[in-house]
């Protein structure tokens, strides 16, 4: 069961009030933290010990980024490629992508191009530190059973688009392998909750369809859509809107339009070691959370996340 949260906190709410009640989905009650890539702020991002150190910190879900390996499994990775947070290139120094390059020209590693055995010879952890030196890029099915049952799971679909270019069906993989953990009961949902988020609004709605009884949220970094009409329409689909916290910052009256909505609001990233016009980052999370109203926010320092 999950520790930190009230027996209240535990129930599941009915968002979407406005919407019909097929749509309607069950959210979490209470300020939700997130613990962004894991504790990510003290250990390496996407490895066992971020994960295992954000339920240490007592977060309320633990977020893995999901990526699809060129055998077909999910692994816990932020970017599309490899290299910026494993050895790879010096493992695999020819085997980077002939056909993808980074924003700068750079060589990149994708993960879709090497199967799960060879990502599982990388080293994740030493470009943090030393003391996670060989730290291994994790499974989904890894990262569950480390979290199952002590906090929720906030997985993050990656680049669906990516995948659908490559003929790789991400969204079939993943939904196939929620069905098979039976992380999309209701019971499960009762003591490990699960929240779907991704940046592709043609996957939200998908997921809305193929997992009904998972809410979705959709993130955002534009303006654009956090205009009444936007929201109203976002409603239809999603049960939550994440925009970057600088969004909300420009327009925080949002959060009240979304809640009337039945939209949950969630907001990203707040950062120990990103300076702001905070004194710290706790505080930053504090106007978040209690001036403005935000329901959820990630963070890559929950030991520093401000309860009431």
């Amino acid at each position: 069961m999950l520790k930190h949260l009230s027996a209240t906190a535990l129930a599941l709410s009915f968002c979407f009030l406005a919407a019909p009640e097929a749509q309607r989905q069950a959210m979490p009650i209470g300020k939700q933290l997130i613990a962004h890539r894991g504790a990510s702020g003290d250990a390496p991002e996407h490895t066992m010990p971020a994960y295992q150190l954000a339920l240490d910190h007592h977060a309320d879900f633990v977020e893995p980024d999901l990526a699809v390996s060129k055998d077909g499994q999910l692994v816990c990775l932020h970017d599309d490629s490899l290299e910026r947070t494993t050895n790879v290139e010096q493992m695999f120094p020819d085997r980077y992508s002939r056909t993808v390059q980074g924003r700068d020209g750079a060589k990149q590693w994708l993960a879709n191009d090497f199967t799960l055995q060879e990502i599982k010879r990388l080293d994740a952890g030493s470009w943090k530190s030393g003391r996670f030196a060989k730290a291994a890029v994790p499974t989904f099915d890894e990262m569950v059973s480390l979290v199952r049952g002590k906090a929720g799971i906030y997985p993050e679909l990656k680049s669906p688009p990516l995948y659908t270019g490559r003929g790789v069906d991400m969204v079939k993989i993943f939904a196939d392998s929620l069905k098979r953990q039976k992380l999309d009961t209701p019971e499960s949902l009762k003591t490990t909750p699960v929240i779907i988020q991704s940046f592709d609004e043609a996957t939200v709605r998908r997921v809305a369809r193929e997992l009904p009884t998972i809410p979705r949220v959709f993130l955002t970094s534009r303006d654009a859509d956090v205009t009444d009409a936007r929201l109203r329409e976002l409603a239809t689909f999603a049960s939550g809107i994440a925009p970057e916290k600088a969004v909300i910052a420009r327009h925080p009256d949002m959060v009240a339009r979304a809640h009337a909505a039945g939209l949950t609001v969630t907001a990203w990233t707040f950062r120990a070691d990103e300076k702001t016009a905070y004194p710290t980052v706790t505080e930053e999370m504090t106007q978040y959370l209690y001036t403005w109203g935000i329901d959820a926010l990630f963070t890559n320092n929950p030991d520093r996340f401000p309860r009431r």
